[in-house]
């Protein structure tokens, strides 16, 4: 079977933020370096010989651009050596506005650098403080300009709802500052209290308050309704995008297709198994300097947890599963699979089923989790 993507990581920011349960550290120049040699180790021994030809490159964090230009050069360079980048249909970094200098955006477009990802969040100073984020607005401005400028215009940014202290009117005016630049991509997420996280610790205080749920709904709605209007259509439950500027590299896991997931902390799905890396730098980087394989942990899948992944992937999608690609795939048929819960689903009008799809219906796509759970099928 084909491996379709890469995911790459890089667990170093300038600064930490409240919410975030992603694997990260404080940038520091000496681990970075020794970092980036055990990553290349790690990505020999999945890839030893000629380079692979994937579809999609993602490289996430943690934030990749918060190395200095040697060590993003040695990434890209690495990344070069190892993977197809030309044969490659989207090859994404993340970033985090105010780290794009003009040497790093001339070495990303160098290497064949075709998408960035910025983490936004929110258009608003005081707020951006408050959550832990070291950027502000205006390098927002700056590094989109600076994007554009090489030529880097498939851009999309994250934005945040649902924060402490944030009113439907105040996301609404973070929704339309981002809309003013008229980008190909846009995500958004609400705000999760994630264990292990500042936020996680003030909310066990009580000094942590997020918006009401009916608020949370209601930033939800608005943020489709104004993107819809703008023709930025919602292809994902989070994900926004123009026609053809869907993110491919996030196609791949609500595919449900194989991946490499390389870097400390990495989540990989390869024939017949996930893989999950060991989190913390030390403890990664002797391993994979070891062996190659810094592998924490290795969970068998067969085709009952394929089968009832396609579902809870694929109906993460707009245009929810595909009944014939569901055959195609585990030879029966979907409605012989999930016989009890597609009825019953439907008679809740949370999916419907519509020219050869099954999807969530707009209050599916709310109570999402309740639906994904039917999918879950006995031994």
């Amino acid at each position: 079977m084909t491996i379709s993507s890469a995911y790459i990581h890089i667990p170093f920011c300038q600064q930490i933020c409240h919410y975030c349960d992603f694997t990260k550290f404080f940038y520091n120049e000496r681990l970075a370096d020794e970092y980036l040699e055990a990553l290349e180790n790690e990505i020999h021994t999945y890839i030893p010989l000629e380079k692979a030809k994937v579809k999609t490159i993602f490289v996430g964090g943690g934030t990749p651009t918060a190395v200095n230009h040697s060590q993003l050069k040695r990434l890209l360079k690495m990344i070069d050596e190892h993977f197809d980048v030309a044969s490659c249909e989207e090859y994404t970094f993340e970033a985090n506005p105010g780290d794009l200098d003009e040497e790093k955006v001339r070495l990303l477009k160098e290497y064949g650098v075709d998408r960035i990802s910025l983490g936004v969040q929110v258009f608003d100073d005081q707020m951006l403080e408050e959550i832990g984020r070291v950027h502000r607005v205006k390098d927002v401005y700056t590094n989109v300009d600076r994007l554009v400028q090489a030529g880097l215009t498939n851009v999309s940014i994250d934005l945040m709802y649902a924060l402490p202290g944030q009113t439907v009117e105040h996301f609404e005016k973070t929704i339309d500052e981002a809309m003013q630049f008229d980008l190909p991509h846009y995500s958004s997420y609400s705000l999760q209290i994630e264990p292990k996280t500042i936020f996680y610790q003030r909310y066990k205080k009580g000094t942590l308050i997020k918006p009401p749920e009916e608020d949370e709904a209601e930033m939800y709605e608005l943020l489709q309704r104004k993107l819809s209007r703008a023709g930025v259509d919602q292809y994902e439950i989070s994900n926004f995008a123009k026609p053809g500027f869907e993110s491919k590299h996030n196609l791949t896991y609500w595919n449900n297709e194989y991946y490499f997931g390389i870097g400390a902390g990495a989540h990989g799905y390869l024939p017949g198994k996930r893989t999950i890396n060991i989190r913390p730098l030390p403890a990664y980087t002797k391993q994979a300097m070891a062996d190659g394989k810094p592998i924490l942990h290795e969970e068998p899948v067969g085709l009952k947890e394929q089968m009832e992944e396609e579902m809870f992937l694929g109906l993460r999608k707009t245009e929810g599963v595909s009944l014939s690609s569901f055959k195609h795939k585990y030879d029966r048929e979907m409605v012989d699979v999930f016989g009890q819960a597609i009825p019953k689903l439907k008679e809740r009008k949370l999916v419907q089923e519509e020219k050869g799809f099954l999807s969530l219906t707009p209050r599916g796509r709310i109570l999402g989790n309740e639906v994904f759970q039917e999918f879950l099928l006995d031994e």
